[in-house]
């Protein structure tokens, strides 16, 4: 009787399978109450594990602690608050009012105890408080940016939440290199990153080669992503570049990328619709997002 020997074959230099985390998805609810235990089971019900900060004032500490009470019952992480206004506005005493506003804004989402407070770095348009500027990818924003998110975090000082700003077509950061150069920049811990994917598309090239730009972007900003937004961009022909939002699944936007990399983040940041109009826009957003993930086995929370 011939003995066989046992051998193990040498590896091929494969690269492991990245272990895929539960996607925590997210989004508006339209449900008519002001009760957090409410809001929050109706969040459950729609199959949402992370939400948008409830209605809240910083003031009102017994509101903030019932919120996060209720929230955390469910199991539904509270992804941001937003702070939608012009850091940067031409006008100064504009800018010094919105400085107060984004400051009230952190320290209200360090006491819920939200994953961030985002807001874009702000521009020098003086009609359009987000709009385009010539000096929007200077070096003079960026420095300004860099002064006002320390100045911020440093008033502030939050602990359980990060600051962030949203990449933009046409401001600092616009992709992701700029985005860590502001991070070096800033220098504090409690500076993050939202992935807004869809506000980093202004090219052809980053259109046609989405998932290209989404794995770069979670490549080298990973570790620092907090938050994201999901919607789609579909291209409206005309004599120059049209992108237009619209909802996931009706654009161009590459979901199986998306929640891929999204679900690789040992931290789960959540990924949360925006921008949609009422609720059946948001659930045809959200089943389209779901349906994604289960054809291409990602997990959701």
């Amino acid at each position: 009787m011939t003995r066989r020997t046992l051998f193990t074959l040498p590896a091929l230099g494969l690269a492991a399978t990245p272990k895929l985390n539960p996607v925590r998805l997210g989004g508006p609810i339209f449900l008519d109450s002001e009760d957090p235990e409410a809001l929050a089971r109706e969040h459950k019900r729609l199959g949402y594990a992370a939400a948008y900060c409830p209605k809240v004032t910083l003031q009102d500490k017994e509101r903030i602690q019932a919120i996060r009470s209720a929230f955390q019952k469910q199991g539904v992480v509270i992804s941001e608050v937003g702070a939608w206004v012009n850091l940067l506005d031409p006008d100064s005493e504009k800018r010094t009012k919105n400085f107060t506003y984004v400051a009230e804004r952190l320290a209200l989402a360090d006491a819920v105890g939200t994953l961030c407070c985002v807001d874009i770095a702000g521009s020098y348009n003086e009609k359009v408080w987000y709009g385009p500027h010539v000096k929007n990818l200077s070096k003079e924003f960026f420095d300004a940016t860099v002064e006002t998110s320390r100045k911020l975090i440093d008033q502030v000082k939050p602990s359980r939440t990060k600051y962030t700003v949203e990449m933009m077509g046409w401001n600092i950061p616009d992709g992701p290199d700029s985005y860590l150069d502001l991070i070096r920049a800033i220098d504090r811990k409690a500076f993050g990153v939202h992935i807004d994917i869809c506000n980093g598309v202004n090219s052809p090239r980053r259109f046609y080669q989405n998932a290209d730009f989404i794995r770069e972007c979670f490549s080298k900003l990973g570790p620092h992503i907090v938050s994201c937004h999901a919607k789609d961009l579909e291209w409206v022909p005309e004599m120059n570049m049209h992108f237009v939002e619209v909802i996931p699944g009706r654009g161009s936007m590459d979901y199986k990328a998306y929640l891929e990399e999204v679900a690789k983040l040992p931290h789960q940041p959540p990924l949360m619709l925006e921008h949609l109009k009422g609720a059946a826009q948001y659930d045809e957003g959200r089943l389209h997002i779901r349906k994604v993930g289960d054809a291409n086995h990602i997990p959701f929370a």
